[in-house]
C-alpha cells in the first residue's frame, strides 16, 4: 500500500527521471518513467546487481503482518528480504539514500516482548550499519490510503472500509497519529531530495516533511 503511494508520487514529480519497481509481480501500471524488474528470490539480489546500480534512492516498502506467523518466518521476510536487498544496493550505490518503511512501536533495543517490534528493530539496526550515504527509518502508525490505493491484506481492507469515513475526524483530533499514503510518499521523496534532521521519523515527522515538500 505504501509502495503504491510513493510510486504515484514519484511518477508525478518532474524531478524524478526514472523509477525501477522491483517486485514479484507487475504493478499493472504503464508510464514512460517506469520500468519493472520482476524478481522471484528475495533472499538473493546478487543476480540483479546490474539493474540495481545507478539509482539515487531506494524506497523499501515490502512488509507483511506478523499475525499468525512464527518469529522465524516473520524474521525471514522482514529482516532477511530487507537486508539481502540492502547489502547489494549499498555495494552498488554507496551514495544512495535508503528509506525503510518500518512501523510505530518498533523496538530498537531488540529486547522487548513484542515479536514484530523486535524484528523490525533488528532490521532497522542492520540497515543503519550499512554504508549508504543517508538512511531513514519511517515509523508510520495509521495510514489512510488515497487515490484508489488498496491494501493487499484482506483484514486491513476491512479495517479501512470502516475507518475511511472517520478519517477526517481522526485527522482533526489526532493529527500527529495519522497520515496518508500521499503524505508518506511525499515525505519519502523529500528525504531523498533534501535529507532530514532525524533518521527515525514517526507520523508527526512524516506529516511535517510532506507539508513542506
Amino acid at each position: 500500500m505504501v509502495g503504491q503511494g510513493v510510486l504515484r508520487v514519484c511518477l508525478l514529480d518532474p524531478d524524478v527521471t526514472r523509477v525501477l519497481s522491483v517486485a514479484r509481480t507487475s504493478t499493472g501500471q504503464r508510464h514512460e518513467k517506469l520500468r519493472e524488474l520482476l524478481h522471484q528470490d528475495f533472499t538473493d539480489f546478487s543476480t540483479a546487481r546490474r539493474e540495481l546500480t545507478g539509482s539515487d534512492a531506494c524506497f523499501f516498502c515490502l512488509g507483511v503482518s506478523a499475525a499468525g506467523m512464527s518469529e522465524a518466518e516473520y524474521t525471514r521476510v522482514t529482516y532477511g528480504f530487507t537486508v539481502a536487498a540492502a547489502k547489494v544496493l549499498a555495494e552498488a550505490n554507496p551514495r544512495m539514500t535508503f528509506v525503510y518503511v518500518s512501523g510505530a512501536g518498533t523496538d530498537s533495543s531488540e529486547k522487548g516482548r513484542s515479536m514484530w517490534a523486535r524484528v523490525k528493530g533488528r532490521t532497522e539496526n542492520a540497515l543503519l550499519a550499512l554504508p549508504f550515504q543517508a538512511k531513514f527509518m519511517f515509523r508510520p502508525g495509521y495510514i489512510q490510503p488515497l487515490h484508489g490505493i488498496r491494501s493487499k491484506t484482506r483484514w486491513y481492507r476491512a479495517i479501512y472500509a470502516v475507518a475511511t469515513p472517520l478519517f477526517p475526524l481522526l485527522n482533526a483530533l489526532f493529527p500527529r497519529s495519522v497520515t496518508t499514503t500521499e503524505r508518506v510518499g511525499r515525505a519519502m521523496l523529500a528525504v531523498a531530495k533534501r535529507g532530514a534532521a532525524r533518521t527515525l521519523l514517526d507520523n508527526a515527522g512524516i506529516n511535517a516533511l510532506a507539508a513542506r515538500s
